[in-house]
C-alpha cells in the first residue's frame, strides 16, 4: 500500500469520525460524561466496570464479552485481537477502554488519530493482577473508592484460597470446547493451568505448552483422576455419557471413577473480579469429588 493511499484513507476515516461523531471528544483526564459512548474491548475489563457500576455509557463490546448478559447484548466490534477501525468507528464511540491484549496495534493507533481517546487497562494475565486490574480500571472511571473496596475483598479471597490446606496429589485434566473424538487439553502457560495450580491441583498435561488436542495413547499415559470442563464444552461433545466414552477415556482414573467438574469457563479463566469466587467453588468441589465414593457412576 502506498504512502498516498495510506494518507487518502486517514483522511476517510477522520472524515467519517466527525461525521459520526456528534459531541466535543473527551479527554482522559476529564470527568467522564453521561453523554459519552464507550466501548469496551475485553471480558475482564466489562466485568470490571459492571462490578464497578462503572458500565452506564457502554453503547459496544468485542466478541469476548460475554458477561454481565446486558453487556453481551450490545453490539460487537469483533474480535478483540482483529479489529477493524472501521467496525469500531460505525458504533461512533468517544471512547475505548481496552485489555491490553487488544489489537492490532494500528487499528488502535488509527481510532486514537482520529481522535477517540483509548484507553489501555495494562495488566498481566495473572490472579495476582486482578485487583490492580480493578484499580485501574476504577481510576480510568473514576470510581476510585469503589476500585479499592473491590479489589481488598479480591485480595482477600485469593490469599484465602493460597492458605488453605493441600489436597492430596491429584492429576487433572481441563478440557476445552472441541469437536471430533479428541478433546483439546490446557497444557502449561495457559488460564486453566493457572487456575488447576490455585486449587491445588497437578495439571496431567503440563508438559504441554498451550492448548492441544490429545489422543487415546496420551490420556492412557498421563492417567488424569479428575476432569474438568465447562457445561458449553460438554453440550458441544454430546453431554457427559459422550464424554466417558471418548477412545481411551475409559482407561484413565477420570473415566473409570467418571470423576467430571463443571465449571463457568469464562468467570474462571477470564482473571475478571469472578475469578477469586470461581477458584473457591472449584477447590470446594474437588474437595467434595475426592472424598466421594470412586465407583463408577451409571448414566442410564
Amino acid at each position: 500500500m502506498t504512502q498516498q493511499h495510506v494518507a487518502s484513507r486517514l483522511v476517510a476515516m477522520m472524515t467519517l469520525a466527525w461525521l459520526c461523531v456528534g459531541t466535543p471528544l473527551a479527554h482522559a483526564d476529564e470527568q467522564p460524561s453521561t453523554n459519552e459512548r464507550w466501548v469496551v474491548l475485553g471480558g475482564d475489563i466489562a466485568e470490571t466496570l459492571a462490578a464497578l457500576s462503572a458500565d452506564a455509557n457502554v453503547i459496544a463490546r468485542d466478541d469476548t464479552v460475554l458477561y454481565p448478559p446486558a453487556m453481551a447484548d450490545l453490539p460487537s466490534v469483533g474480535y478483540l485481537r482483529q479489529l477493524s477501525a472501521e467496525s469500531v468507528l460505525s458504533v461512533q464511540p468517544d471512547r475505548v477502554l481496552a485489555a491490553e491484549h487488544a489489537g492490532p496495534k494500528e487499528v488502535l493507533e488509527q481510532l486514537t488519530a482520529v481522535g477517540i481517546t483509548i484507553d489501555i487497562i495494562a495488566a498481566p494475565n495473572t490472579l495476582e493482577a486482578i485487583p490492580a486490574k480493578v484499580r485501574a480500571v476504577a481510576q480510568q472511571t473514576n470510581r476510585q473508592r469503589e476500585g479499592e473496596r473491590l479489589a481488598v475483598s479480591l485480595t482477600a479471597k485469593l490469599e484465602r484460597l493460597a492458605a488453605l490446606p493441600a489436597l492430596p496429589p491429584t492429576r487433572a485434566m481441563f478440557v476445552m470446547q472441541h469437536s471430533g473424538l479428541t478433546p483439546r487439553v490446557a497444557g502449561s502457560g495457559t488460564a486453566a493451568h493457572t487456575a488447576l495450580e490455585a486449587v491445588g491441583l497437578e495439571n496431567a498435561f503440563a508438559t504441554m505448552q498451550g492448548y492441544h488436542n490429545v489422543g487415546a495413547e496420551a490420556l492412557a499415559k498421563e492417567a488424569p483422576e479428575l476432569m474438568i470442563m465447562s457445561q458449553r464444552g460438554l453440550d458441544a461433545l454430546g453431554g457427559e455419557t459422550a464424554l466417558w466414552q471418548l477412545p481411551g477415556m475409559a482407561l484413565t482414573p477420570a473415566g473409570h471413577a467418571q470423576r467430571l467438574i463443571i465449571i463457568d469457563d469464562q468467570a474462571l479463566l477470564g482473571f475478571g473480579p469472578r475469578a477469586p469466587d470461581q477458584l473457591l467453588a472449584l477447590r470446594q468441589q474437588v474437595e467434595a469429588l475426592l472424598t466421594a465414593p470412586t465407583t463408577a457412576r451409571t448414566n442410564q
